[in-house]
């Protein structure tokens, strides 16, 4: 059984997303994603206007007049949410845990793609690929999303991004959109990065809580490591060890940033308390202009 406090989440984000959709992002990913590409619908006999480039030289020679080969694009994508399930999403300050935002951005991607007639598909990772759900349509199959990132349990604590993204490449046939959904925390992904890139379209969404990146104004503090278990003290009435450790946090997304920098791949910054359908849809007109 659901407990009553998670059935709630569950429910708040799944109306929440199918609203945001419905009234504040319409039309803004159907403009942006699109098919991979065109396929062969049929062969019809010539008709003036048509192109000669469409001539099938072939099939007009063995029946003794021209025909020519017919094209439709191919409408329907792949989207791919990679949910990054790692101890560390449970952080949370003022905003609700990380978590709690990953499950919206997923909600509102998947209303979005369903809404397209596209396929969503999940793969939750921690330091492992600890689940896959194959692409599907329906409203229904966005619910089974949101339940499965509130109520999963992995079995790992740590992050391997890399993994899940190997993973994915390994199993696919079509090009997909792959969103990351992830803190990332985790390292050595770099190079998997770009081998998805080459057959795929990766597109991180970092996940961030602004309260991670300050030390409480006090004396002694004593931080624990959500993944590793590790314990650090801190002096946090000391200015010096203040900077130190924001200086640290930075360089930390600096770095990935770099990462994503030198794959040619996207990066959206979202914080736990920024809007989910502004910080999307700013991401939607940016990508339309960039490929206009």
């Amino acid at each position: 059984m659901i407990p009553a406090d998670i059935i709630k989440k569950i429910k708040r984000v799944h109306i929440k997303s199918r609203r945001t959709v419905n009234n504040l992002m319409a039309g803004q990913y159907r403009s942006v994603f699109r098919g991979s590409g065109i396929e062969f619908e049929e062969v019809r006999e010539y008709c003036p206007g048509d192109e000669v480039k469409s001539i099938d030289w072939k099939v007009s020679a063995r029946l003794g007049k021209p025909f020519i080969k017919r094209y439709r694009e191919e409408r329907e994508s792949i989207l791919m949410l990679l949910v990054d399930m790692s101890s560390s999403l449970k952080f949370g300050t003022f905003s609700g845990q990380k978590l709690e935002t990953v499950a919206e951005v997923a909600s509102v991607l998947a209303f979005n793609a369903i809404k397209n007639n596209d396929k969503v598909g999940v793969i939750f990772f921690s330091d492992r690929v600890e689940k896959y759900i194959p692409p599907k349509k329906g409203s229904a199959h966005v619910w089974r999303v949101v339940k499965e990132i509130f109520t999963f349990v992995p079995e790992g604590k740590g992050t391997d991004i890399g993994s899940a993204l190997e993973f994915y490449s390994r199993i696919s046939k079509k090009r997909a959109f792959v969103f990351i959904l992830s803190d990332f925390l985790g390292k050595g992904y770099e190079k998997q990065l770009k081998i998805t890139r080459q057959k795929h379209e990766p597109i991180g969404i970092r996940i961030y809580d602004e309260g991670a990146y300050h030390l409480p104004l006090k004396g002694i503090v004593r931080f624990s490591d959500f993944e590793t278990g590790k314990t650090l003290l801190f002096d946090a009435s000391n200015p010096r060890t203040r900077d130190g450790f924001l200086r640290a946090k930075r360089r930390v997304h600096q770095e990935t940033q770099a990462i994503f920098s030198k794959a040619k791949t996207d990066l959206i910054d979202l914080k736990t308390s920024d809007s989910i359908s502004d910080t999307l849809t700013q991401y939607f007109r940016l990508r339309e202009r960039r490929f206009r």
